[in-house]
């Protein structure tokens, strides 16, 4: 039963490695970028991404036909719809195949964790302990990976925040108006952080559809969900209003935003000597005393064998 077990899990690694290996794209988005930048879009194999696309898009067909029928029993899905955009998903069908993602998976993870415990035991108990982690944990896996999404996201753009801000000081003291250096920064900060390229992007799309640039910056504070974004929205909208220097204001923000940022560092840095605690003691002291007190230990037990005690 232990082979068993051993090998239907072996297969079911590998098939999960198959079946992302075939749903992802072919090349990174990145990547694709780059080729296009430098003309090189004939290079990219067409039929190996259209195929690609196809089964994604005929997965996504079938979780929306499943999250609909939950979308429409209630109202309100405004949370996890924001969640959603927080992670990078902002398709109109993005809602409706999470629902079905959260429908789908604890089922065929349950089933799949009750068949591993019928191998492994023959008795009922273990496979309903399986099946039931499996249920469980097919019902968290798709809000964790929208959490590590977000997170991921939102570790970007506070990385680039500082650079993002200094850019903007420099293009409008150069002259340039606010909505022109959001363009002008959104260029230049393609390659080193393509997340906040992309929400600045949005943001200057949003403006010429007509939004007012209060109404946008906000929006641009909610699509993040970072307080660091929203007291910048804050402090342009404010600026705006009372007819300030729009270059003085991005400076002293800029200035107050490198320190908080030395100031986060200077935390985990110290917080870092409370954190070695434990893998110290688990861990390498465990192993010290082993390496020390071993040879002694062995040294003094002959000694006591040859005694004769």
């Amino acid at each position: 039963m232990l082979i068993l077990f051993a090998l239907s899990s072996a297969v079911t690694v590998a098939l999960v490695v198959v079946l992302l290996s075939s749903l992802l794209p072919a090349r990174s988005r990145t990547l694709q970028s780059r080729m296009s930048e430098m003309g090189l879009d004939g290079l990219l194999d067409t039929d190996e991404v259209a195929r690609r696309a196809r089964k994604r898009s005929q997965l996504k067909d079938l979780f929306y036909y499943l999250g609909e029928r939950v979308e429409e029993r209630r109202g309100d899905w405004s949370r996890v719809q924001l969640r959603l955009v927080q992670a990078g998903y902002r398709e109109p069908r993005a809602l409706g195949i999470y629902l079905g993602l959260r429908i789908t998976a604890p089922i065929l993870l349950g089933l799949y964790g009750l068949f591993l415990g019928t191998l492994a035991d023959e008795s009922g108990v273990f496979a309903l302990i399986c099946g039931a982690v499996g249920f469980i944990a097919g019902w968290f896996l798709p809000g964790f990976i929208v959490g590590l999404r977000v997170s991921r996201r939102q570790h970007e753009i506070r990385k680039a925040l500082p650079d993002t801000l200094d850019l903007m000081v420099i293009c409008v003291e150069a002259g340039l108006g606010l909505n022109q250096a959001l363009v002008r920064v959104a260029r230049e900060m393609r390659h080193s952080s393509p997340i906040t390229t992309e929400e600045l992007t949005l943001a200057n799309m949003t403006i010429r559809a007509g939004t007012p640039r209060d109404q946008a910056l906000l929006d641009l504070s909610e699509r993040t969900g970072m307080p660091e974004v929203r007291s910048l929205a804050t402090m342009l909208i404010q600026t705006e209003r009372f007819g300030t220097s729009i270059a003085r204001s991005l400076r002293v923000h800029a200035e107050s935003m490198r320190s908080k940022r030395k100031q986060t560092a200077e935390e985990a840095a110290a917080k870092t000597t409370i954190k070695m605690i434990f893998p110290l003691a688990l861990c390498i002291f465990p192993a010290m005393f082993v390496v020390i007190l071993g040879p002694v230990i062995l040294s003094i037990i002959a000694n006591f064998s040859e005694a004769g005690v």
